[in-house]
């Protein structure tokens, strides 16, 4: 008799769960969607700044809504070894109130991941933007193999930026950016290596790792992920 297919049998990644003490990131599901549009809707940041490389908080919530959630779902069909993309819905006591993503370009050779989140404006203040941060780096250090991640953050974004501090990035560059059209602004880019990485004094749970790495990696690239 032939075992019915599940969501996980078919995109592997959705038995991927990052836990820490007070958070969970898995891949977004599309039961994940309208708690998150609605997270994204009431706020992420001051009407009068944009921290965003591209100002998708400026739609209206009807626009924002459809851009969300079309631009997650393009992210599952556009992941393969030479580039991939993990979006984890960040979720507070079962409540999805951010996202945590995840990318990278040659992964194999390169051993580089760069990374991007938001907060529910609610949520911020309390912590969670460098616990969920540290929850990645820990994932992508320690299953994934990685050698070196990398962020970005304007530099009047203190809450970004102290975060990144926190955890062992060390500031490499800085680049004159647009956040809105005519709005200039300047960028910091930053960097943490493995032995940089500044570790939480919590141990972070994963499950679907082996998965993860099949689906990201490779199954020959997997192996050799999961034997350093």
């Amino acid at each position: 008799m032939t075992t019915p297919s599940t969501l996980e049998s078919i995109w592997p990644l959705f038995t991927l769960k990052l836990t820490t003490p007070r958070l969970q990131l898995t891949p977004i599901r599309d039961e994940h969607m309208p708690a998150l549009v609605d997270a994204a809707v009431a706020g992420v940041h001051p009407a009068e700044r944009m921290p965003f490389d591209t100002p998708w908080t400026d739609a209206d919530p009807a626009q924002l809504a459809h851009n969300l959630t079309t631009y997650h779902w393009s992210l599952r069909s556009q992941s393969s070894p030479a580039h991939w993309v993990i979006a984890f819905a960040v979720l507070h006591d079962g409540c999805p109130i951010g996202i945590q993503e995840v990318h990278a370009r040659e992964f194999p050779t390169r051993r580089t991941v760069v990374s991007g989140s938001w907060l529910s404006a609610s949520q911020q203040g309390r912590g969670f933007g460098r616990e969920m941060r540290a929850a990645l780096l820990l994932f992508a250090f320690d299953e994934l193999g990685a050698e070196v991640a990398e962020t970005n953050a304007l530099d009047w974004n203190t809450a970004s930026l102290t975060v990144s501090a926190r955890l062992g990035y060390r500031e490499v560059g800085h680049q004159a950016t647009e956040s809105r059209p005519g709005t200039p602004e300047t960028q910091t880019d930053l960097r943490v290596s493995r032995s940089e990485f500044i570790r939480p004094h919590w141990e972070l749970d994963v499950a679907g790792a082996d998965a993860a790495r099949h689906e990201l990696l490779g199954a020959a690239n997997a192996e050799r992920s999961s034997e350093s």
